[in-house]
């Protein structure tokens, strides 16, 4: 079970996910963008991580312009300074790992606030692969599992082209090699399941187990994902519920 999936649903009981409705639009925003640029094309159906992007900016009711407009601001016509994609690395109270990806258009801006909250709460930033090690990046699709036996995920799974499936309440974690998302994704549609997310992640190798410090590293995640720039925050501490 990664820590990854764990914090989500955590976070799912606590009502906290799409809260800030405007907040949200602007970290898809920046998704999307991010996405055109390095894809290359404005074109879902020829770049898979904008088509990702997008398919998320209609699952949370983003409007049709403001996707739109993170799509022209991606392939540089809007006249919108550049953004950029950095990742942090670093480490929360009690030794854990964390990895904060986020998108910016000033990096200056963005390593002071995210460096300034690992510093006001418990933690440290440290250099660019000082826990990266920790985490595999895969591709993680998340689905309804609709009462289905660990068995019959595992089924689902080998048939879909995914490499590993975990299940945790009434969602289905299907890992996969990254380039192999799409195909995963799809297959797993076909086969009749809700597929609720889909993305690349960083899933942590081991994890580190300290309810002392459960709630310090909760908010220190919150206060990340509070920062606009910020659009995703990975850890290996086990969290539970």
């Amino acid at each position: 079970m990664s820590g990854h999936s764990k914090w989500a649903t955590i976070k799912r009981a606590k009502g906290a996910t799409d809260a800030k409705r405007g907040q949200l639009f602007t970290k898809i925003a920046g998704t999307i963008s991010i996405a055109v640029k390095q894809g290359g094309t404005s074109d879902p159906d020829s770049n898979p991580r904008l088509r990702l992007a997008v398919d998320k900016a209609k699952a949370a009711n983003m409007p049709k312009d403001s996707i739109d407009r993170a799509i022209l601001r991606g392939a540089g016509g809007s006249g919108d300074s550049i953004l950029e994609e950095v990742t942090y690395e670093g480490f929360g109270p009690g030794g854990v790992a964390l990895i904060v990806e986020a998108v910016t258009d000033k990096k200056q801006r963005t390593v002071a606030e995210v460096k300034n909250i690992f510093e006001k709460n418990g933690g440290s930033m440290g250099a660019q692969g000082a826990v990266s090690y920790q985490f595999d990046r895969v591709g993680e699709v998340i689905a309804k599992s609709a009462g289905k036996t660990p068995e019959e995920l595992l089924d689902i799974a080998l048939e879909s082209g995914a490499v590993d499936v975990e299940n945790e309440a009434d969602l289905a974690y299907f890992y996969t090699q990254p380039t192999s998302l799409m195909q995963v994704k799809s297959a797993l549609e076909q086969s009749g399941m809700v597929v609720e997310e889909a993305e690349i992640i960083y899933k942590p190798k081991t994890f580190i187990s300290s309810p002392e410090n459960q709630g310090r590293i909760e908010g220190l995640i919150e206060k990340f994902e509070d920062l606009d720039d910020v659009q995703k925050v990975y850890t290996n501490f086990e969290f539970s519920v």
